[in-house]
Parts: structure tokens; C-alpha cells; sequence
């Protein structure tokens, strides 16, 4: 009799259990993850927001489609356009953060929107992420709780840039003019804190020349420009404004080969039209440009063969804004899965558990492999205290037909960069009244 209780005993818990594990996998199957997307379709910025924000979507559908979503918890997404408006892009923000179980973390693609939001994300403990651009002192985890500058940010761009024509220069920029073109907006002026530093050390003289926006009209700044003759121009653009001061270089007999743009003006549309016109143009990239890894391979394969890509033409997989949207994805993707390991497989996060996976993020080079990204990107690790997680950058050349790599990975001057964060980021906290937390 005993056994017979024993053995009916046994059943149910087997049955329970049974019923369990179908109940709970049937729950992944049917659990989704928001992620809002904030684009700038229209507006002066469109030509780099179009590709930028199909490169989001479209690596988001890949993951659905190839892997099921991330541990059988799809991905659901919307966009919101912000035309470049911080007004917008806040309305964007309060409009898609409390979906589903709370969106899992906003790109604002926007330095002007990261702006506006961070003191909102940290009331309402929501993760920005900013890769290459945002807030540069927010690469200090102590302050900026919410905050993820990945891979790099405009301190680390322009010290890359001021490296690599040292290089050039042979060590030496005593006496050297630098002028710095600039989108007179908050995106353009980040630079400028460490160039003056930079300035400063190296014994070179920094002129700063701000461009109103849309940059459509640069005829002025480009005379200015032949009238002081600078030994190079660093450039801080993007969308419209980028082929316009190409062409007005080129109108004014200024070499291409001494300019250099940040990587949100230096991507395949601001130069094909202009073919040899823009020869010998460096931009800074945080990944390499030039490599087509298994990721683009999958993306067409699954995505784009079947009638479902973002981009009206595959053409556009594989150029500089959308793999670089991608990888902005994958990183808001590997948070997550990063998070689940901590927080629970299958199941939707919230967004202070994101969090805590965008703190927690160490891709390796067999992780980037996998994910079909390392022919494309280096490795980071991020942590509580370093948000940004590592700042490799390169110098790409357009020859008139396509970019090509001319230097090997640099990294910034952390003897420079980490004085500047601290001054700035403690800055912040004192205004905001801000506690730094202990890492």
C-alpha cells in the first residue's frame, strides 16, 4: 500500500512538473521585450539617420528571426521620430518608457536629446545608451548611474584624431594651427573642452569655427578658413552639413587629405556623390569600416532574401551607418541576455534589470565571433565605475570610390581623458546634487 502511494505520489510531482516546464516554456514563447527606437528620418540630419536607424531595426529582426528573440522572449520595437528635436525626443521618451515591463533602455541618437533625458532617466531608472556619442563625462559609472557612453565619445574621438596627425607630424605640433568645425549645437561643442587640454600640452593653436545649424551654407567659414590657413581641420558634423563643407573645402583649394571627421560624418552617403571631389578625406571609425563580417551575411540571408528588411535596398548592408546601427543593437541585445543570466532565462526585464546587463557587458573576441561581429568591432567590458568599457578607434581614408583603412587601432590619452572626466563629472553631481555611489 505504501508503495503504491509512493509511486502515485512520484506521478503527480512528475505531472507537476511536466506541466510546469510546458507552462513556463510556453510563457518564454509568449514573453516579448520593448525596445524603443528614437530615429531622425526627416530633418538635416536624415541622410545619416536613415541608414543609422535601419541598422537598428534591422538587427533586432535578425535576432527574432535567427535565434527566436533572446532565450525564446522576442523582441517588439517602435519607432518614434524625433527629426533631431530635443523636444521631440523627450516626447518620444515619455510616450514609449513604460511599455510592456518597461522599455529595455533608449539610443536617443542625439547628444541634444541624451541632454534632455539623463536627468529624467535617472528619476525614473531608465539606461541611456550612447555609443560614440552623448555626454563625455558620463563614462564615470559613479555619477552617471544610467548612462552608457559604449566604445567611445567625443574626448576620445578628437584625442585619437590629434594622435594620429602628431603621428604625421612627427611627433611635434609646436606652431601647428587646428581649426575645429563644428555644428554650433550640443553634439558640436563637446569636442572643444579636450582640444583646449590638448591645445595646452602639445603647443598647437586651437580656432573654433561654430557652423549654424542646418551647415547647408558654409561659404564664410570656408574664407575664414583660406585666410588663416590651418595645418588641419577637425570636423564635427553630420547629415546635410557634411558634403557641403566638402564641397566648400574643395571650392576654396583646401586638401581634403587634412581633414578629419568625427565618425557621424564620415560614413559611405556624405562622400559617394562627390567621388574624387572628397579624395583624400579622414574620418575617425569605432569599428572597421572596411570589414563585412557573418552578421551581414545572416542579415541578408534571413532577413533581407525574404522581403523583410528595413532599407528599401540590400545595398545598404554593410556600409558605416548601418553596421553601426547594428552594433548598437547588439549591444542593447547582449544587456539583455547579460541581465537574464542574473535576473532569470525567458523572461522580460525590467529596466533597471537591463541595467544592470549594460553594466555587466564583457564581449569578448569568441563572443564577437559568435555573434558574427569580430571582423568588425574589438573586445569591451564595461563595469560599475567605466561605462564606456574600452575607446578603440582608427582612421579611415575616402579615395574616391571607397574608404580604406590608414592606421592600426588607437586608444585615448587616459593621463588627459580621465583628469577631464572626473572635473566634469563631479561637476555634474554638485549641480544636480548628485551622491556618487561606491564601485
Amino acid at each position: 500500500m505504501k508503495l503504491k502511494n509512493i509511486a502515485a505520489t512520484a506521478a503527480i510531482a512528475v505531472a507537476g512538473f511536466s506541466a510546469l516546464t510546458t507552462a513556463s516554456l510556453s510563457y518564454a514563447q509568449n514573453a516579448e521585450q520593448f525596445i524603443p527606437l528614437l530615429v531622425y528620418r526627416t530633418g538635416q540630419f536624415a541622410p545619416l539617420g536613415i541608414p543609422w536607424a535601419n541598422g537598428k531595426q534591422d538587427y533586432l529582426k535578425l535576432i527574432n528571426a535567427r535565434d527566436g528573440g533572446v532565450n525564446g522572449v522576442k523582441l517588439t520595437y517602435e519607432e518614434c521620430e524625433t527629426a533631431y528635436d530635443a523636444a521631440k525626443g523627450v516626447e518620444c521618451y515619455e510616450r514609449l518608457k513604460g511599455r510592456g515591463t518597461g522599455a529595455a533602455g533608449f539610443d536617443p541618437q542625439s547628444t541634444g536629446i541624451t541632454f534632455a533625458v539623463t536627468d529624467k532617466a535617472y528619476a525614473d531608472k531608465m539606461p541611456i545608451e550612447t555609443l560614440g556619442y552623448g555626454l563625455s563625462q558620463s563614462v564615470d559609472g559613479t555619477v552617471f548611474e544610467w548612462n552608457f557612453p559604449l566604445l567611445g565619445t567625443y574626448w576620445t574621438a578628437a584625442d585619437v584624431m590629434i594622435q594620429d596627425i602628431m603621428k604625421k607630424e612627427k611627433g611635434n605640433l609646436k606652431g601647428k594651427k587646428i581649426a575645429l568645425v563644428y555644428h554650433d549645437s550640443p553634439y558640436g561643442k563637446e569636442p572643444i573642452p579636450l582640444l583646449q587640454k590638448r591645445a595646452a600640452k602639445d603647443g598647437f593653436t586651437l580656432s573654433l569655427f561654430p557652423v549654424t545649424p542646418p551647415g547647408v551654407e558654409q561659404k564664410s567659414t570656408w574664407l575664414q578658413i583660406r585666410q588663416q590657413r590651418p595645418d588641419y581641420v577637425l570636423f564635427w558634423s553630420a547629415g546635410v552639413m557634411t558634403p557641403a563643407a566638402i564641397r566648400e573645402a574643395q571650392a576654396t583649394g583646401y586638401p581634403r587629405d587634412k581633414m578629419y571627421a568625427i565618425w557621424w560624418a564620415g560614413s559611405d552617403h556624405d562622400v559617394k556623390d562627390l567621388g574624387d571631389g572628397a579624395k583624400g578625406y579622414n574620418a575617425i571609425t569605432i569599428h572597421n569600416s572596411a570589414a563585412r563580417d557573418k552578421v551581414h551575411e545572416d542579415l541578408k540571408k534571413l532577413v533581407y532574401d525574404k522581403g523583410q528588411g528595413t532599407a528599401s535596398d540590400a545595398s545598404e548592408i554593410g556600409t558605416l551607418a548601418h553596421t553601426r546601427g547594428m552594433m548598437i543593437s547588439m549591444m542593447q541585445v547582449e544587456a539583455i541576455r547579460t541581465a537574464q543570466e542574473k535576473y532569470g532565462k525567458g523572461k522580460p526585464l525590467t529596466p533597471e534589470q537591463v541595467r544592470w546587463g549594460f553594466e555587466n557587458l564583457n564581449l569578448t573576441a569568441e563572443r564577437l565571433k559568435a555573434l558574427g561581429f569580430g571582423e568588425i568591432m574589438r573586445p569591451v567590458q564595461t563595469s560599475c565605475s567605466n561605462h564606456m568599457g574600452a575607446d578603440w578607434a582608427r582612421i579611415v581614408q575616402w579615395d574616391g570610390k571607397k574608404w580604406n583603412i590608414t592606421s592600426d587601432w588607437y586608444q585615448s590619452d587616459k593621463s588627459l581623458i580621465d583628469p577631464l572626466v572626473k572635473e566634469y563629472a563631479e561637476k555634474y553631481a554638485k549641480e544636480k546634487n548628485v551622491k556618487p555611489r561606491s564601485c
